[in-house]
């Protein structure tokens, strides 16, 4: 009995401070988990913007890891993409076949310094993140009042680009880079205000549990040493 009490009382002794520390590490996640989320977003915005500027200041190695990366997450249509220090900001498949003498236009063409350099994804999903990550922003001031999107209205808000883009899919029309620009920001909006206050409510409901065990375990252990 004597050896097993003090390897008992240590295996206590741990298991007290893995609490503690797992319970400050989750009340700093829900008091910044905003500001990491609004990080996240604008790292997912960013680096598909930043490729075509290093390709076009020659870090193509960089770039094309960029395109790399995001490859499985969109499909990088080059005439459904934005591209920069070009021409123009978007082209037509005719008007890329036209620029390129005639030729198919490969599927993940990134561009050339003629044509510009395509962002690694497409205007749909480059409006989504930017509209995520400015609402995002904006509910750093309206997080302590503004109650999550009901579900229909989410419902309205998001029908616009299913429309837009199964009516691309079946031939029935072809949508273009402004329809993809406002069905995806308003997707994008939609996706925050329907997530965000829920995110809130549940951080706000964890940093008081991580609050009264903290204040517990300091009120039980601390005072004892």
């Amino acid at each position: 009995m004597n050896r097993i009490e003090p390897r008992q009382a240590s295996t206590d002794v741990w298991a007290r401070r893995i609490t503690y520390v797992l319970s400050v590490f989750m009340r700093w996640i829900s008091a910044h988990w905003l500001l990491l989320v609004n990080l996240f977003v604008g790292l997912y915005l960013g680096l598909p913007i930043l490729a075509p500027l290093l390709m076009g200041t020659g870090h193509v190695r960089v770039a094309n890891l960029i395109y790399l990366i995001f490859k499985p997450l969109c499909h990088q249509l080059p005439e459904r993409s934005f591209f920069l220090f070009g021409q123009q900001w978007v082209y037509s498949y005719d008007q890329l076949s036209a620029l390129l003498r005639g030729v198919e236009v490969p599927a993940r063409y990134v561009g050339n310094p003629e044509i510009g350099f395509k962002t690694a994804v497409c205007q749909r999903d480059v409006a989504i993140y930017l509209f995520m990550f400015l609402a995002g922003i904006l509910f750093v001031g309206l997080r302590g009042w503004l109650k999550p999107l009901p579900f229909k209205w989410f419902a309205v808000l998001i029908t616009p680009m299913a429309v837009d883009g199964l009516g691309q899919l079946f031939g029935l029309w072809s949508s273009t880079w402004w329809s993809r620009l406002f069905t995806g920001g308003l997707f994008g909006m939609a996706c925050v205000w329907l997530a965000y206050p829920y995110l809130e409510q549940g951080m706000s409901e964890v940093r008081r549990e991580t609050g009264t065990a903290l204040h517990d375990w300091e009120a039980r252990w601390v005072h004892k040493t």
